[in-house]
Order: structure tokens, then C-alpha cells, then sequence
């Protein structure tokens, strides 16, 4: 049994996951122990196992890694260190994977070299910037979305909502299109395909009429993309009519697409907003508009942290603020919800679905993946850690589909979508779950007795060692103890227990 999430973000709380660490540098053995604890922090500890030697060598270091770090004396690198040789390595079955072949997949008939992609944003906006994410391993990229209209950003344009460790958990922007010409983007684009012409490259394109959807369409296929993302989902360009203001209108969804796909030949995806309480009707009028696949989240209209003296919500430019778009790990549940929908439409059968919102793991990918995505976008993720999470996104990955007998990515695609329902109906209610208490890591803090006196059903109480008792007459297997514990000490017995007591 490898660390709880809790535990492993204890211990790993304090290191910022520097760029060109300075543990690094002064590691004797050349472990590149950031690497390592950078994996920890990504859910990736098996590979970041099964790529050291099988001594714990850091056993009888002096560890000048701790020494040098930024946060001298608070990021027990030795530790972590030993924690994957002792604890993980000892129980992998398998070693790091040879290849990377596995992850090959496709993209509406166009192969892709791995599922993971960069969204349509900031983060894929230049030349150069696309350049170094495919340099690093993402196999493609759908560029920040184009228009044939002036875009004038405000400052600042991000806000955040952070957890206790620090990192980025909701992330909010106002920021809109891009910001270069029509010309210039398309020479980035013919740059890009002749220097990498493996790379996948998806134009996310924006019109304001059906002349426009056509034309940019048409400018982009002649330019080197391989597939166009149609923007029916920005919640920043509601003037006019753009962006999520289309996305809530099946029949308009229908009637751009139908425009684009009169301008281009290559694949259409639909990039479809959360906006709305169920996203199948405009996905099946893109699917009768002509698109060969969807793109979904994208961000969530929100406003965020209203300043306690000024009285501005965030960001604020001049004493103002809007109405601007939420992304990030916390929005992942919605954008799974919606991923689930769209794989279980049989109207919708046979369309790609590309897959976005809150990943930043690859557990997060493969959940997507799982519910019927079969290529995942980042962006929030890679705002905040840079592009070389795709390290972890590609090995994490493909270290399961190797260890669970997977030849390929597109196996795992739906294989969640027979265990989810629209409503709670379906679920069994005549059998118990109980919580399972781990005394050795116990350290008798009383959250749980908290927890479950205040927001459950009084079934926990601690003994005269501050040790928590389960009365199971009380207990009605919610687990909220087990989510509220911060040292991982309770988790779920596993065996069902039925009322009648068989």
C-alpha cells in the first residue's frame, strides 16, 4: 500500500518544484531527486520507483540535496527518496516500459503519438511557445483561438483560489482571443507543420457570421492544420453573439458549423460550453452541422475572491471587474459529468471526443479518458507547473497500460461509462460499508469524532488514549471520516455488510 494522497502532499507540501532545482546540482549520485519528487507530486510515484536503483543509496547520504534547496531544512528529500525505494519499489510488478507505443492514438483518423494535447490559450499562443511544448513531448496543440477582429486584453487578467499546500485549485480568467493577426497566425502555422510535421495542430477558430466561420476555416486548412476547433463555448466574447452565447443556441451551433465545414474539408471538433444544464443538444446539432467530433469543458462562468475593502470582485482592472471563465483541478468533477453525458448519447456514437477541465495528473487524464475522451487538453496545469508535466502525463499513463495488460490508449476509452447514472435511483441501499481504523498512524487528533458528531450520524467517539471507537449501530458507512482524517489513518473496510446481517 503506497502513501495516501494526504500524506504524500504532507510530506511534499513545502518543496515548490523548482526549475533547475538546486537539489539536482548537488545530488552526489546524479539522482535528479526533483524529477522524483516532482512524480510524488504528480501521482506518479511507480514511475518514479521503478526508475531508481533497488538500494536505498540515499540511506547513508548526508543529503546536500536538503542543504541546497531554496527551502533549506524543510523538504525531506531523503525521505521521499527512501519512501519510493523502500515502500513502492519493492511492490511494482512491473519495470519502466521500453517504449512509449502504447499511447498512440488518433484524432477523428489522424494518429497521434500520445493523447495529450495543450488547450486553446495562452499557453499555445506563439510560435515559439508551441515549439518548446512539442520539444518536450505533447503531441499537438490547438492553438490560441483565432478571429479576424482586434483584440485588446485588460491587466490583470487571472485570479486564483489556492489550497492549503499552496497550488493553484480554481483558477479564473477574463482574458479573450488571440491577439495576433490573421496573417501572422497563419505563418506560425506553416512554421510549425514544417518544422514539426508529426505534431498534431488544432486551429480553435471564432466567427462572427457565417462568412467569417467560412473563411477562417478555409485559411486555416490551406495553412497547415490538421483539424479545426470550432469556439462555441469562450465565456470572455459574449459581444455579438460570440463565443458561450452561441454554445447555449443549438440552432446557431448547427448553422456555424455547417458554415465552417463549407470552408474545410479536415476534421471539425466542437468545442461546447458548461453553461448549460445538458450539453447534448447542441452537441448533437454540431454533429448535424457536420462536425467529426467535440471538445469539452471549457472554462465555467464564475466570479471569484470579492475584495473585502474595495469591494471589487477579482481581478480588478481600475475598480472593475466581469464575469470571467473557471478552470483548474476543482472543475473537474463538473467536466467529468458532462465528458460522462456526451459518451453515453447513442446519437453522438462514433465522434471523437476530446477531453478538458481541471487535469493535471495522469489519473486525471485516464478518468477522462475513461468516461469517453479519447484525447486529453491541458492548459491551468500547465499555466501553473509549465510544460514539463508531460513527463509524468505520458510515463504515468503508460506505466498503467503496461502494468494492466493494455496494447493501446483506445482501450481504455468508455470502459467507466456502464457504472454512471443521471440519477441515484439505480444505487443498492441495503448494505453498509464500515470505516476501518489504522491505529499506528493514528495520531488521535479527533477529526473524526468532529466530523461525524457535527455533519454525520454520532457514530465515533475517542477512548481515554484518544484512539476513535465505531459504534456500528450509529454508523450508516457515509465515509466522511475517512475523508476528513488528515494523516490517511481510516479508510474503507472494502467488505459490504447487508442490514439483515449477512
Amino acid at each position: 500500500m503506497y502513501w495516501g494522497e494526504k500524506t504524500k502532499r504532507k510530506y511534499m507540501q513545502n518543496c515548490v518544484l523548482c526549475g533547475n532545482a538546486p537539489c539536482d546540482m548537488a545530488c552526489p549520485k546524479g539522482l535528479e531527486p526533483s524529477r522524483q519528487l516532482r512524480s510524488i507530486w504528480f501521482a506518479n510515484e511507480a514511475y518514479a520507483a521503478a526508475r531508481l536503483p533497488r538500494e536505498n543509496i540515499c540511506a547513508a547520504c548526508q543529503a546536500p540535496c536538503e542543504s541546497a534547496c531554496v527551502k533549506c531544512g524543510e523538504v525531506p528529500i531523503r525521505k521521499m527518496m527512501g519512501f519510493l525505494t523502500e515502500e513502492v519499489k519493492p511492490k511494482l510488478d512491473i519495470e519502466v516500459p521500453e517504449h512509449e507505443r502504447a499511447l498512440q492514438t488518433e484524432i477523428c483518423g489522424i494518429p497521434l503519438e500520445n493523447p495529450f494535447l495543450l488547450s486553446s490559450s495562452v499557453v499555445a499562443s506563439t510560435y515559439d511557445m508551441c515549439a518548446r511544448a512539442f520539444e518536450a513531448g505533447w503531441a499537438g496543440a490547438a492553438f490560441k483561438t483565432i478571429c479576424a477582429f482586434d483584440i485588446h486584453e485588460a491587466s490583470p487578467r487571472f485570479s486564483a483560489i489556492h489550497s492549503a499546500d499552496g497550488s493553484i485549485m480554481g483558477f479564473k480568467n477574463i482574458e479573450q482571443l488571440s491577439d495576433h493577426s490573421l496573417p501572422e497566425n497563419m505563418e506560425i502555422f506553416r512554421q510549425l507543420k514544417k518544422d514539426y510535421p508529426q505534431k498534431f495542430i488544432l486551429a480553435s477558430i471564432m466567427g462572427r457570421n457565417d462568412r467569417e466561420w467560412a473563411e477562417l476555416a478555409r485559411l486555416c486548412q490551406e495553412n497547415g492544420a490538421d483539424a479545426l476547433e470550432l469556439n462555441f463555448s469562450c465565456p470572455n466574447m459574449m459581444e455579438d453573439g460570440l463565443g458561450s452565447d452561441i454554445g447555449q443556441v443549438p440552432e446557431l451551433v448547427e448553422r456555424f458549423t455547417a458554415a465552417a465545414r463549407r470552408g474545410a474539408s479536415i476534421p471539425l471538433l466542437a468545442k461546447l460550453t458548461p453553461n448549460v444544464a445538458a450539453m447534448g443538444p447542441a452537441a448533437e446539432a454540431a454533429r448535424n452541422g457536420g462536425a467529426d467530433g467535440l471538445a469539452a469543458i471549457n472554462t465555467i462562468k464564475s466570479l471569484m475572491s470579492v475584495n473585502l475593502h474595495t469591494f471589487v470582485t477579482s481581478p480588478a482592472v481600475k475598480g472593475q471587474s466581469a464575469v470571467g471563465g473557471y478552470s483548474g483541478n476543482a472543475v473537474k468533477p463538473i467536466a467529468l459529468r458532462f465528458i460522462a453525458e456526451l459518451g453515453q448519447n447513442p446519437k453522438l456514437s462514433g465522434m471523437h471526443i476530446s477531453g478538458m477541465g481541471g487535469v493535471e495528473t495522469w489519473r486525471d487524464a485516464l478518468e477522462f479518458m475513461m468516461l469517453g475522451a479519447g484525447s486529453i487538453q491541458v492548459t491551468t496545469a500547465v499555466m501553473q507547473y509549465g510544460y514539463r508535466i508531460i513527463e509524468d502525463l505520458k510515463a504515468g499513463l503508460n506505466y498503467y497500460l503496461h502494468e494492466k495488460g493494455f496494447s493501446r490508449a483506445g482501450d481504455v476509452v468508455g470502459l467507466a461509462l456502464d457504472s454512471v447514472s443521471e440519477t441515484t435511483d439505480v444505487l443498492e441501499r441495503d448494505s453498509i460499508v464500515y470505516p476501518k481504523f489504522h491505529r499506528q498512524t493514528c495520531i488521535g487528533c479527533g477529526r473524526c469524532e468532529i466530523s461525524c458528531m457535527d455533519g454525520g450520524h454520532q457514530a465515533i467517539h475517542l477512548d481515554k488514549n484518544r484512539r476513535p471507537v465505531l459504534a456500528p449501530k450509529r454508523c450508516v458507512g457515509c465515509h466522511l471520516c475517512v475523508l476528513v482524517c488528515p494523516t490517511d489513518s481510516i479508510r474503507s473496510a472494502g467488505k459490504r455488510i447487508y442490514r439483515d446481517g449477512n
